[in-house]
């Protein structure tokens, strides 16, 4: 962290903003922590600059300036972040890496989004570079490196290199995990300083 930005864990199941359910978010707890670690008086800025879905865990940025949170928007808008992702599959995979090209179309009402061709109305090209790191016991470990940011795009390319993501009942898991999580982990995220010619990159290890 500096006066520009604050880089946090995000365990699964947190939301980052304050959503329906009431629960304390992400950014309750790292405004909270400004607030005692600085002495802070009156309210705290962070600005939400990109998500996670509530069951993936990881790394999260937030700014800590509002001239820090529209460069680090726009640095999001023009994909000049870099983010690696960690997620357990269960299934096979024949290949060790590729490079999947999908178009993705969102059903809102039902927070889904769906495979389609290239020709439906709507659709967003999602490209998504993946290996395999692991594979043991009817599972594997990807590492996925998302080309562009569509929503849900990592747990719809797992499902269709034939490993949907443990716990992901949306798409193509089985069955649930105790705690509704998903094993999709932000393990590593780069991003250009907002106000240095420079980069700052945090990286942490997944919990599967």
């Amino acid at each position: 962290m500096d006066n520009h930005l604050l880089m946090v864990l995000k365990p699964a199941c947190l939301p980052i903003v304050p959503d329906s359910s009431g629960d304390e978010s992400l950014l309750d707890q790292a405004r909270a922590w400004v607030k005692k670690e600085y002495s802070k008086p009156g309210n705290v800025f962070l600005g939400v600059v990109h998500r996670l879905d509530r069951p993936v865990s990881g790394v999260v940025c937030f700014a800590r300036t509002s001239k820090a949170a529209s460069r680090l928007s726009e640095a999001w808008r023009s994909n000049t972040v870099f983010k690696t992702y960690q997620g357990l599959g269960v299934g096979d995979v024949l290949e060790d890496s590729g490079h999947l090209t999908q178009w993705l179309i969102k059903d809102r009402e039902r927070n889904v989004v769906r495979v389609v061709t290239a020709e439906t109305t709507g659709a967003k090209k999602a490209e998504t570079k993946w290996k395999i790191l692991r594979r043991e016991k009817g599972k594997v470990l990807f590492e996925l490196i998302p080309v562009t940011g569509r929503a849900h795009q990592l747990r719809l390319a797992a499902a269709t290199l034939g490993a949907p993501l443990e716990g992901d009942i949306k798409y193509g898991a089985t069955k649930a995990l105790p705690d509704r999580s998903i094993a999709l982990h932000a393990g590593e995220l780069e991003v250009p300083h907002p106000t240095k010619d420079d980069r700052v990159a945090v990286k942490a290890v997944a919990p599967f």
